[in-house]
């Protein structure tokens, strides 16, 4: 199985805390020796986790950047749906799939599938191209969420959406100057929530194809929101109102 590399607290303590047995070993600044790192190390210890004595210099190559906190684990790729087909058949009750389009800040990636995670989302799906990939950046900043929420890339977003349209899931767009606002949206059957770039927004072809496009109200002084918080209002009005009766 492939591997790949993983790096911060949040995300390499997530992996050993769920998944132990695909951690192949971890690599830690030799300097730090505070108590998240001691944490780290118990933890690691205790899943028997090799553990590997490293400096700055050799974890920040190992990841493309210094801002590794000095933990870096090499781990298996964890078996996650990989096509829509796999993930929809396999769905009890109703999906809720968060649609990025256009989202090129793997920062705004990691927070994006971290508050998929939290709100219950059941994959994130992005296109391949003007898009940025799940890099080791956006996989920390997700705080572990990439190894839990299927993030599935696909070729024509459009013709994925009408094939979304097909299999029963109602597509909701989100934009600044839709004439519906977000609570008037009904969320409570299979639903895929768009989300464009924070610059542009959704691309035409992309809004062209939504079933309703809703806006999120806005009550103070700023015109919009960081795309990873839009997704979290959306995502969790959508799980508020699947809440039981």
């Amino acid at each position: 199985m492939k591997s790949k590399m993983i790096f911060g607290f949040h995300a390499v303590t997530s992996r050993i805390r769920h998944e132990a047995s695909s951690v192949d070993e971890i690599y830690v600044d030799a300097e730090r020796r505070d108590r998240r790192m001691l944490d780290l190390l118990h933890a690691a210890k205790e899943a028997n986790v090799r553990i590997i004595q490293a400096d700055d210099q050799r974890l920040a190559a190992m990841v493309g950047t210094r801002r590794h906190q000095g933990v870096v684990a090499k781990a298996a790729a964890l078996s996650l749906a990989r096509t829509l087909d796999e993930l929809l058949d396999a769905v009890v009750g109703p999906p809720l799939l968060l649609i990025l389009d256009g989202i090129t800040d793997p920062h705004n990636l990691g927070a994006c599938l971290r508050v998929a995670d939290g709100a219950g989302a059941h994959a994130v799906i992005a296109p391949k191209d003007r898009a940025v990939g799940l890099n080791a950046t956006a996989m920390k900043v997700s705080s572990g969420a990439s190894d839990t929420v299927p993030y599935i890339t696909v070729t024509n977003l459009a013709r994925t959406m009408r094939d979304l349209k097909e299999r029963g899931v109602w597509i909701i767009g989100t934009s600044d100057d839709a004439e519906k606002g977000l609570y008037e949206g009904d969320f409570t059957g299979p639903t895929a929530l768009v989300m464009g770039s924070e610059g542009e927004g959704m691309r035409r072809l992309t809004r062209e194809t939504c079933d309703v496009l809703v806006n999120i109200p806005m009550f103070g002084s700023v015109e919009s929101l960081n795309v990873s918080v839009a997704s979290g209002v959306c995502l969790y009005e959508a799980r508020r109102q699947r809440l039981p009766k």
